[in-house]
Order: C-alpha cells, then sequence, then structure tokens
C-alpha cells in the first residue's frame, strides 16, 4: 500500500505539471510560446502559410503581402477631338446661338480618362502592362500600393502580344520575378491581383482552368497563347498579376469572357503567358519594338475531317495550304499539304502554336522542322525571315462582278452552285489562281452548307487536284465514289481546306 500510495502521489504530481502547461502554453525548441489548443498548427506568419490537414490552405495572406505592393495601378488621359455638340450639348440650343457665334473659330478636344493596372518587374521602376490599357495616352500616372505616384515614360508598345512596358522615375521598388509559365499545370491554383473597377486593388483567387487559348477577340495580326483561369477578373483588371503559389509572376491579366452589357467575371479570364511577356520585355528595352520570325505560309489545323485525306498519322500539327513566293518556306521546300508537326523539337498541336513557336523566334534562325508529308516523315531545315508590320483586318464586302460569267452548273451531291472562276473575280477576291469554280448558292440543308462552304468561295482543288472546269470537277467528283472530299477553298484572300461527305 505505501508504495502504491506514493506512485499516485508522483502520478498526481505528473497530472499537475501536464495541467499547467495546457492552461499556460509551452514552448517550443525555439523558446516561442505555442498554445496548445493550435500544438498542430504552424504559427500563423507572414513567411508561414496556414495549413490545414491534407495540406490546405486556410490563408493566402503571405503571398498577397509579398506580391501585392509590386502591383500599381495605372490612370491614363487620351485626348480626342470633338465637335462643338459633343463639347457642350447646350450649343444645341437655339437659344444659344448667338454665344455660339463668339467662339473660337474649330472643334473642341474632349479628355477621355481610363484606369488599368500593371506590375513592376524590375526594380528601376520597370513596370509591365497591357498595350490596350496605354493605347493613344497623352499621360500615364502610376500610383503604388502605398500611395505614392509617378509620371510615366513609354519604353515600347507591341499590339501584336497585347503587351506594353513603363518606366517611372524611382529607385528600390517592390518587384516580381517572372515564373515560367510553360511549367503551370491546368488545376494549379493562381492568384490574380489588379484594381478592378476602380475600387482600389484587389486579389481573387482561382485554378488555372486551361493553357495555349486563342480567344480571337484581337486582330488578324495579334499573336496569342492565354493562360485561361476562373480567378476573378473585371474590368480594370487588365494589366494585373496572375502569380502562383510562390508569388512568381506566371501571367499578365488580358481578356475575360463575360455575359451581358456590365462586362463582370462569369470565371472566364485570360492571362497572357510570361514566357511569352519575357521576350517582349527584353526586345521592347533594347530596341523599343519586337522583331518576329516568319516562315512564309498559311496554315490551319489537322481535323478528324481532313486527317485521312492528308494521310495525316494523327490529329495535330499544321496543314500548309498557301506558300508565299520567295518566302523562307519556298526555298526550303516546304509544299502545299504538308503538315508541320514539330519545330525545334517543341510538338505542334495546332496552326496558333505553329505561328507562336515562329513568332517568337528571331529573325535570321535556322529552324528544323518536322513535316508529315503523304504519310512520311520528313525533316526540313528554313532560315526565318522577319513578320513585317500589318494593318489591323480588315472587313472586304463580296460584291458579285457584273461582268462575271452567269453560266452556273449545279453539284446535287454537295448541294452547290458553281460558275467558272475568271481573271476579274480572282483579282477582286484576291486570288493567286488561274483556273477554279465560284460558288454562287449553297444549299441550307446540303453537305457543303454542313462543312462551312460558303457563296463567294472560291473551289481551287478537289482532292488535291487542281480544277480548271466543271468538267473536271464532277470527274474528281465521282472517283471518290461517295468518301468524304477534300476541298482547297480561298476565301476573302485566305485559303483554306474543307472536307465534305457527298450525299449518297
Amino acid at each position: 500500500m505505501k508504495n502504491f500510495s506514493q506512485f499516485s502521489k508522483i502520478k498526481a504530481l505528473l497530472f499537475l505539471i501536464l495541467a499547467a502547461f495546457t492552461f499556460s502554453g509551452c514552448r517550443n525548441l525555439n523558446g516561442e510560446i505555442q498554445p496548445a489548443t493550435t500544438a498542430s498548427l504552424p504559427p500563423p506568419s507572414s513567411q508561414a502559410p496556414i495549413i490545414l490537414g491534407d495540406g490546405i490552405r486556410a490563408s493566402y495572406a503571405d503571398i498577397v503581402e509579398r506580391v501585392a505592393p509590386a502591383v500599381v495601378n495605372i490612370v491614363v488621359q487620351k485626348r480626342e477631338a470633338a465637335d462643338d455638340a459633343t463639347a457642350n450639348p447646350l450649343l444645341n440650343d437655339p437659344r444659344f446661338r448667338d454665344f455660339q457665334k463668339q467662339l473660337p473659330p474649330g472643334g473642341h478636344s474632349q479628355v477621355i480618362r481610363g484606369a488599368g493596372s500593371g506590375v513592376i518587374v524590375n526594380s528601376n521602376g520597370t513596370i509591365l502592362t497591357n498595350h490596350h490599357v496605354i493605347e493613344d495616352a497623352n499621360d500615364i500616372e502610376i500610383q503604388l500600393n502605398d500611395k505614392r505616384t509617378f509620371k510615366a515614360k513609354l519604353v515600347g508598345s507591341d499590339a501584336p502580344s497585347d503587351l506594353a512596358l513603363l518606366k517611372v522615375e524611382a529607385d528600390n521598388l517592390p518587384f516580381l520575378n517572372l515564373g515560367d509559365s510553360d511549367k503551370t499545370r491546368v488545376g494549379d491554383v493562381v492568384l490574380a491581383l489588379g484594381n478592378p473597377l476602380g475600387i482600389g486593388q484587389t486579389v481573387t483567387l482561382g485554378i488555372i482552368s486551361a493553357k495555349g487559348r486563342r480567344t480571337g477577340i484581337g486582330d488578324g495580326n495579334s499573336f496569342e497563347d492565354f493562360l485561361q483561369t476562373d480567378a476573378p477578373i473585371n474590368r480594370g483588371n487588365s494589366g494585373g498579376a496572375l502569380v502562383n503559389l510562390t508569388g512568381e509572376l506566371i501571367g499578365i491579366n488580358s481578356q475575360i469572357l463575360s455575359s451581358g452589357s456590365g462586362g463582370g467575371s462569369i470565371g472566364i479570364g485570360f492571362a497572357i503567358p510570361s514566357n511569352m511577356a519575357r521576350s517582349v520585355i527584353d526586345q521592347l528595352i533594347k530596341t523599343g519594338r519586337v522583331a518576329r520570325g516568319q516562315l512564309g505560309v498559311s496554315i490551319q489545323d489537322v481535323t478528324a475531317g481532313n486527317a485521312a485525306a492528308l494521310k495525316a498519322k494523327e490529329t495535330r500539327g499544321a496543314v500548309v495550304a498557301n506558300v508565299q513566293p520567295n518566302s523562307a518556306a519556298e526555298k526550303a521546300g516546304i509544299k502545299r499539304y504538308d503538315i508541320i508537326t514539330a519545330l525545334n523539337g517543341q510538338p505542334v498541336d495546332d496552326g496558333n502554336t505553329l505561328r507562336n513557336h515562329v513568332a517568337s523566334t528571331p529573325p535570321g534562325s535556322e529552324v528544323n522542322l518536322t513535316i508529315n508529308r503523304d504519310g512520311k516523315e520528313i525533316q526540313v531545315k528554313a532560315v526565318l525571315g522577319e513578320l513585317s508590320p500589318q494593318a489591323a483586318v480588315k472587313q472586304r464586302e463580296e460584291n458579285q462582278d457584273p461582268n462575271s460569267p452567269t453560266q452556273e452548273e449545279q453539284s446535287g451531291k454537295l448541294g452547290l452552285g458553281l460558275q467558272p472562276l475568271t481573271p476579274e473575280v480572282a483579282r477582286r477576291m484576291q486570288i493567286q489562281a488561274e483556273s477554279g469554280l465560284v460558288v454562287t448558292e449553297v444549299d441550307p440543308a446540303g453537305p457543303a452548307a454542313d462543312a462551312g462552304i460558303q457563296v463567294g468561295d472560291a473551289i481551287l482543288e478537289i482532292n488535291r487536284q487542281p480544277i480548271g472546269s466543271f468538267e473536271d470537277f464532277q470527274a474528281e467528283l465521282e472517283k471518290s465514289g461517295g468518301t468524304p472530299v477534300l476541298l482547297f477553298i480561298a476565301r476573302k484572300g485566305q485559303t483554306t481546306f474543307l472536307t465534305i461527305e457527298p450525299r449518297k
């Protein structure tokens, strides 16, 4: 009993000691007080995120604290000409005619203000933003996270990539390092920072929803390789930062898809990847402009519909629809119907991928192209030319030439009305062809309509055979034996392939 009693006393003492530690907190090995109720969690800190079970974050404050100071607000002013009525609606009132006569001759100008976001990418005050944020601006002002303001100078702007570089006279500014956007994966968690709708700096959370997206919102000269994210991006977020969980800049917020007239986020936003931005930044700093490589081909995607006719091994790659005279492609021996599947060992998934690969390669560079030609893989070397600046793509109206032939033929199997392509029609349609057939009618319920054939299209080849007359067309159509036929057409100065399955 004595021994038992002594043991009980020892036990009681241990209990009291443990209780004291439980209610007063215990010290870890560093001598810091750590409440017992949170012993399984690291302490809140600007350097250490709170992690719950299974690696789930309870806060992103540590990342925001690091990156937010490098995201700035951009305010721009643009002056546009305005007539007197626009400048002052009262001048439309007859009672003010006498006053109107006293005004100096000439129109007025109106000031348009806009806002966007930007990211400091160098401590010397270099700021990256969107081209469309500062386009045609007469005055650019930068406001930092700490409310300091600076006048900014434009270092250079590049409309095709929608990127621009600004500079403010300041040193030791907080900045973000550019990450490797190629390493991002669909499903990665990201944060979007900017100044949406003028309410002040805001941060939103989401994931990478897709990579390599093309929206088609820009003109035909734009280069698009967007990271898609569901992190809410609204008006004013343009030019802001998309960062990963290590605080690296992996994208510049650029576009959104929205519904209605409000223009708000519906969870589909697009950011320019940092690797595209890196190349643009370097060139703008060095020369103030961006030089891009040019291969000299018109291309389109390999599809399930045209893969068999092109003898494609996979439904991927870029089909050469046309080769420009004296271009790098022509000098390298590239031909129509070649399928480019890789450039310098990098896979080419579609036409947009190839276009971006070529554009990001400096002019004068020798590139190695992997090509599928008639089902056989070959290697071709080409020395890239330089892509010359082009104006935005303009809408062209299709007007019926009064001098064109009136004779029409019908292709019942395809649901088409056709007439011969004359030199005059070819000139008006900007088609480099001496013969072919022009589509004058499309049966809305026919196979051609289903394939996307339009009135005004010029059919230049069928099943890779040039067309000189309607008889040539019908002969090749009969040879197909009811299997899908491959048409090579010209439309509004561009060439493309379409596959049609004839009526039985």
